[in-house]
């Protein structure tokens, strides 16, 4: 392994430490013992030894194994995968084959990313002296070095090829721009070369960097016949010329693409488009994700949050002596068709009362399932456990029972995260200094992520720890707190407007704060987990089915807070395939309405709304939309060639394919539409990438989507017809500019 060390007077160091993983056998004593008299003279092997090790996580007992260690850890996959058909897929099975080398290493040293530690070089191994711990929230970061690395291509059509020719090189980094645009090609590239080295940063952010920039600075160093001088880690590697395919794959119901990792061996490369935790919580939250779940910064960084919570659920099996199983081999319990009906119906649901409502108070459970989990020990191994079948404490409705002898792997894991949390949430609000203020928010938010994920995880047939069966039991468990809650609310005089799982909207006459003040510290008391106030609406509106006006929707539905807040769920501004006008228009005429104190004021005010709508419209119309306002986002769910049908993102891929752009299911195409009734598929969008300054979007199309955003918020208050009027005002006026589509 190589370690790199920023030490305490800001030097980069780097270590060498031997390390050879191990992977585990079982099977019976004479299988075990034919296996080993095979090994001796196995050159994969450097060394086998006997021990005691939990090969079933479901039963807290150890058994024996065979502990091999691997000569390479490139050969791993390739040992395994003899050994089972030396046993005819049958005799033999194997555990910690998958688990990657980089977490094996810092599970078994004990150590994470950016530890506090001593290090005592023997000979070629790593002594370490852990002077931190993954519990600590007030730890100290060392000053990472950053660089942004942006290339200009002299492109020769709309959009960049790997045989277009670099314009020029820029990166940024303390404060300072440079440029390299001096030289022909090989010598910008080696410019780049020396700047890289001379600046020596600790990390490198691209845009793109995975999918394109790295491939094609590869390409263009190999056209110069320098892809061998092209280094930009630390260690002397160069790029990678070979072009790679990224991943699709599905997940919640989505199609996701997810681009190769281009590696600099020596320094982080963070894509700022390929990225979850960085997008959404800076480098402060990849850190403390790093940390927390013992994944190095590259890897975390590209990671699903469920693959980085797996690691830390990882490094708590070995911690526990319990092998992690190659092949994952447990099957979810039998049930009657009668136990299915009761036991799998997810979270409690109370249908929103449609329409608009004045002084609700909108309570929710802090992290209600991961409290529920860790609280009521929910794991795998721990529902219907063989070890406590008379245990006192059951799964509400199922009767299924919870053990009380052991605490389980989940439990175990998730207690860190929240705990860590719940003290970055408090640091934030103790302290005065707005920066420390800011990164206590990522790092919480970080972790928030980890504790959204761990529910559905539960679920998930490929989790090394996840079983339907306790996946069910906290849908149990949430649906009793929810009832129970309700129950203890309508006894103190609270009415239910809505409520969805963990959350409730609750309205009372001529009540106080202090009323629902008691009534959060009831139920906390009660449930066991924590209650609190989101906040107080002036107004909240419940919003109807968009094809059933009279039936409602469970999570549609937008309000102010008395502090003035905007609280929006499912319209055109919250998602994200929304164009920036129709957003734009749909906010603007919410912050109308906003100024309402009450129902009453919210009434009055449509006629205000419909003026900001007949705005938009006429900028619309006129043609004063500049087209980036007006792109549509949409993600892929095939790739363009398997679309049986001319749907509009589709029909924006095939033309980016045409000019050369790979394009895989997940990856999302953006675009304007520009004639959606002509009879040539081709010419009803355009790629945003393709668009010049003579494109004219469709304006009747664009219309018909403000129309739709307009009605979404307003059409049940009887103002629809006035909608109507001014959009098809909006129409003459399209025909008497005779604006061309």
């Amino acid at each position: 392994m190589t370690v790199w060390i920023i030490t305490e007077k800001s030097e980069r160091v780097k270590l060498i430490d031997e390390f050879q993983p191990k992977i585990y056998v079982s099977a019976s004593v004479i299988d075990l013992s034919r296996l080993a008299e095979r090994l001796r003279n196995s050159r994969s092997v450097v060394k086998w030894t006997y021990t005691e090790k939990n090969t079933d996580f479901m039963n807290d007992k150890k058994s024996r194994t065979l502990e091999v260690t691997i000569t390479d850890c490139r050969e791993r996959l390739q040992f395994a995968r003899k050994v089972l058909r030396r046993g005819g897929y049958q005799t033999y099975r194997l555990f910690n084959v998958d688990v990657p080398d980089v977490q094996a290493y810092l599970y078994e040293r004990d150590i994470f990313p950016l530890a506090f530690v001593g290090v005592v070089v023997q000979s070629k191994k790593l002594a370490y002296l852990l002077m931190d711990s993954v519990e600590s929230v007030d730890y100290q970061v060392p000053t990472l070095r950053q660089l942004y690395l942006k290339i200009q291509i002299a492109k020769k059509k709309a959009i960049p090829t790997f045989n277009d020719a670099i314009e020029s090189i820029s990166i940024e980094s303390d404060n300072k721009e440079i440029t390299i645009c001096e030289g022909n090609e090989r010598q910008k590239i080696l410019s780049l070369v020396k700047l890289v080295q001379k600046e020596d940063p600790d990390v490198v952010l691209t845009e793109g960097g995975d999918s394109f920039v790295f491939p094609y600075l590869a390409h263009r160093a190999s056209v110069n016949g320098i892809l061998n001088r092209l280094i930009l880690g630390r260690d002397p590697f160069s790029l990678k010329g070979k072009r790679q395919h990224g991943t699709t794959y599905f997940s919640y119901g989505r199609v996701y693409f997810k681009a190769p990792m281009r590696r600099l061996h020596g320094r982080i490369h963070i894509d700022v488009q390929n990225t979850f935790i960085h997008s959404a919580c800076d480098l402060q939250g990849l850190i403390e994700v790093s940390r927390t779940c013992r994944v190095p910064l590259h890897r975390a960084a590209r990671a699903s949050i469920g693959t980085i919570m797996s690691s830390l659920q990882l490094y708590q099996a070995m911690k526990d002596d319990i092998l992690i199983p190659w092949k994952k081999s447990e099957p979810e319990s039998y049930k009657s068709g009668w136990e299915l009906l009761v036991a799998d119906r997810g979270g409690f649901i109370f249908e929103p009362k449609l329409g608009i409502h004045d002084d609700v108070v909108e309570v929710d459970f802090s992290s209600m399932f991961p409290n529920l989990m860790a609280m009521r020990n929910i794991s795998p191994e721990t529902i219907r456990c063989r070890c406590c079948p008379s245990s006192s404490l059951r799964v509400p409705e199922l009767g299924y029972n919870v053990c009380q002898k052991r605490e389980g792997i989940v439990p175990k894991t998730l207690w860190l995260i929240l705990k860590k949390r719940e003290a970055y949430k408090e640091l934030g609000k103790e302290t005065e200094d707005s920066k420390l203020e800011q990164i206590y928010e990522q790092r919480q938010t970080a972790l928030k992520w980890i504790l959204v994920t761990c529910f559905g995880y539960l679920g998930y047939r490929n989790s090394r720890f996840g079983k339907v069966d306790a996946h069910i039991a906290v849908c149990a468990f949430a649906r009793d707190a929810l009832l129970r809650t309700v129950r203890i609310a309508e006894e103190s005089g609270f009415k239910v407007v809505h409520g969805i799982v963990d959350s409730l909207w609750l309205k009372k006459e001529g009540a106080h704060p202090k009323d629902y003040s008691e009534l959060v510290g009831t139920v906390s008391r009660e449930i066991g987990v924590p209650l609190n106030v989101e906040g107080s609406y002036r107004w909240i509106v419940f919003l109807p089915s968009k094809i059933h006006a009279g039936v409602p929707v469970l999570n549609r539905y937008f309000g102010v807070f008395d502090s003035g807040r905007i609280k929006i769920r499912g319209i055109e501004a919250r998602k994200s395939d929304t164009p920036k006008f129709i957003h734009d228009a749909q906010m603007d005429m919410i912050q109308v309405l906003a100024r309402a104190r009450d129902s009453k004021e919210f009434m009055e005010k449509i006629p205000q709304t419909l003026d900001v709508l007949r705005d938009y419209s006429k900028r619309l119309v006129e043609g004063k939309i500049p087209s980036e306002d007006l792109v549509i986002k949409k993600r892929l769910s095939l790739r363009p060639s398997e679309y049986a049908h001319s749907v509009l993102q589709a029909i924006a891929a095939k033309q980016l394919v045409k000019e050369g752009v790979e394009i895989s299911a997940g990856q999302t195409v953006q675009y304007i539409i520009v004639n959606s009734g002509s009879k040539y598929s081709f010419r009803r969008v355009m790629p945003a990438q393709l668009l010049n300054r003579h494109v004219r979007y469709d304006t009747e199309k664009y219309l018909e989507l403000l129309l739709t955003s307009a009605t979404n918020l307003l059409g049940q208050f009887r103002a629809a017809d006035d909608i109507d009027d001014v959009i098809a005002h909006g129409q003459e006026q399209k025909q008497l500019l005779k604006q061309p589509i």
